[in-house]
């Protein structure tokens, strides 16, 4: 049964989009502050899940993406078992590694916070979108080298052969050294082919012209 890109969106430290359409967060929101602007998008997102603010960056901007995607979605908050979130980027949790390492290290710290070394693991992006959505079907995340539309085409078109899946939240999430984006999308299974056609050539255009439009934004 072939594929379509039901929805679309993408998150960085400053803005947002959803279907390639800016979603609107107070201009003034974070003021160049990454943090203070990923906060401002989770009230404008009226999402009422209290644990967004212990989540680390990298889990925060998938949860938005995934917000921005699902919002509308009916019915939500149900279990399902045949939705899987397979997530990818190229730098694993290694801004939360660092911040943990350092928290090791210092001498009037008599232990690293656990609230820290929870997201020391990359695939708990997925398990955070997971648990909010109640999805129970497969989640996993992939360490890349780089974005490479290929991978993600080759990694979400083999979730949906094990007969159970007919949907994919499938995102790359990106957040250290400078770099701060999520760029994530809904493929479904369907008998007619009524969104975007899920290929290697749609995947790529669409991360690449929605993420120049962030951030020329």
């Amino acid at each position: 049964m072939p594929q379509a890109i039901k929805r679309y969106s993408c998150v960085t430290g400053r803005s947002a989009t959803v279907d390639g359409e800016a979603f609107p967060v107070a201009a003034e929101a974070g003021d160049g502050d990454e943090g203070k602007f990923l906060a401002a998008l989770y009230r404008a997102l009226k999402a009422d899940y209290p644990k967004f603010f212990k989540m680390d960056a990298l889990s925060k901007l998938g949860f938005l993406a995934s917000e921005l995607i699902l919002r509308d979605e009916a019915p939500r908050f149900v279990p399902r078992e045949d939705i899987a979130v397979v997530c990818f980027n190229r730098s694993a949790s290694l801004a939360t590694d660092v911040q943990h390492q350092a928290a090791i290290q210092r001498e009037d710290s008599c232990y690293p916070s656990p609230s820290v070394f929870v997201y020391t693991l990359p695939n708990i992006v997925a398990g955070e979108i997971a648990i909010r959505n109640k999805l129970l079907g497969e989640t996993s995340f992939y360490v890349c080298r780089e974005w490479s539309a290929q991978q993600v085409f080759r990694m979400v078109s083999h979730t949906f052969c094990d007969g159970c899946t007919r949907a994919v939240l499938a995102a790359w999430v990106e957040c250290f050294e400078g770099t701060c984006e999520a760029f994530m999308m809904l493929v479904e299974q369907q008998d007619g082919l009524s969104g975007l056609p899920f290929s290697v050539e749609q995947v790529d255009i669409l991360y690449q012209n929605t993420k120049l439009k962030l951030w020329k934004s």
